[in-house]
């Protein structure tokens, strides 16, 4: 009777585990929810929580911060908050995920900034906003069948130290417990939340953490203990889904890894704008060889539809999945879909990359306020998908 009974337990927990079953990796493989390998093939939603200059086609006011600050300018604290409120409800909506399913991808990479859970002023408080579009993405890629990594694009403190972590020109997360801290308080709350979400693939820790710009010397050392801290603390909260991990200098250097922190986990790599054949990937190779476990490309592109195809066939023939970079930008053919440059749209360029670091010059500078509201006006429309070019090209160098 007590052996039948044992049987039975080890049967129900079985049962539960493989009800409950949860992307996960095995050896060099992905495999998706069923336990069946999986190559993914993804697109990044950049822009959307994490804006960007070059994507509104500025190039001196180029970090959230910054964009912020202009956009108050123009509009003031409050419509510019309306403005903003509104970006988000209408960039990245269920017709996208609809889109991007439709289209052939299978995973999306959503880049978020933690400014929409946290402040670095009050660093003791976390709130809730950010769960606001999180939330809807993990529920549209349920329902699309579509997988999610959740991207830590901007950590408190700057992990990057340009533009794009939003930081104030140096990686000060590496050199302030309370920055580091207030990192784990973020994800840990994240991973709580949604630990049992199927569709959820994973958590990309820290995007392309420490620039070339800095001693290496002196920061890399940093980075893998982190790594180590930070991921024994969310495995307290979950334990079921796959940690993507970033080597330094612009997630380009594995050197800095030994053994695999976590044993479901991804190491991932980005490249921009370099060959296209094996040899510029072969250091990561080497590193999946020898620790026996996956490697994911978690951006590229930002180039021509003969180099997207070329690098993207190159990284299939390895097994290695990719997610390219961006889905959707203005005016341009090197992403999923253009947004239609609205008219006038010269004008909020103009003042962007003007003159505004005196309140005299910003007033001499600004244009008419009006005129301004119906661009933005006309700017919000065009960002729907339902408004955007379709760029056909791009789509079929990736093999959809």
């Amino acid at each position: 009777m007590k052996r039948l009974l044992f049987y039975l337990i080890v049967f129900t927990i079985t049962s539960l585990a493989f009800a409950q079953n949860y992307s996960r990796t095995e050896g060099k493989e992905v495999l998706d929810i069923n336990g069946k390998p999986i190559l993914l093939k993804g697109i990044n939603l950049g822009n959307w929580l994490v804006p960007e200059g070059y994507m509104f086609k500025f190039k001196n006011t180029s970090s959230p911060q910054m964009i912020y600050t202009l956009f108050n300018q123009l509009l003031g604290p409050q419509e510019s908050n309306n403005f903003w409120d509104q970006f988000r409800e209408n960039y990245i909506t269920e017709d996208d995920f609809k889109f991007i399913k439709e289209r052939g991808f299978n995973s999306i990479r959503v880049p978020f900034n933690f400014r929409l859970f946290a402040s670095e002023e009050n660093p003791n408080v976390i709130f809730d906003l950010g769960f606001k579009y999180l939330d809807r993405a993990i529920d549209w890629g349920s329902k699309y069948e579509l997988y999610i990594i959740l991207d830590m694009h901007c950590a408190p403190g700057g992990q990057t130290g340009d533009n794009i972590d939003d930081s104030y020109g140096y990686p000060y997360l590496f050199e302030s417990n309370t920055m580091r801290k207030l990192t784990i308080d973020i994800w840990t709350k994240i991973a709580n939340r949604y630990e049992s979400q199927k569709y959820l693939m994973g958590y990309d820790l820290l995007n392309e953490p420490i620039a070339t710009y800095f001693d290496k010397t002196k920061l890399n050392p940093f980075l893998e203990p982190f790594y180590a801290e930070l991921i024994a603390e969310m495995r307290k909260y979950d334990k079921n889904h796959i940690m993507f991990i970033g080597g330094a200098q612009w997630n380009s250097d594995f050197s800095v890894f030994g053994k695999p922190l976590d044993d479901n986990s991804i190491y991932t790599f980005h490249k921009y704008w370099s060959a296209t054949d094996k040899s510029v990937i072969q250091s990561y190779i080497d590193y999946s060889e020898q620790y026996n476990l996956p490697i994911w490309l978690g951006e590229s592109g930002e180039n021509n539809n003969q180099w997207i195809k070329e690098f993207r066939t190159t990284l299939e023939e390895n097994n290695i999945g990719w997610c390219f970079w961006p889905y959707k930008k203005l005016d341009a053919e090197s992403n999923v879909v253009s947004i239609n440059k609205p008219s006038d749209f010269d004008l909020i360029i103009n003042f962007a990359e003007s003159d505004r670091k005196s309140y005299e010059s910003i007033r001499n500078n600004k244009p008419d306020g009006e005129k301004v509201k119906k661009i933005l006006n006309e700017y919000l429309e065009n960002i729907k998908v339902k408004n955007c070019k379709v760029n056909e090209g791009y789509l079929q160098a990736l093999g959809l």
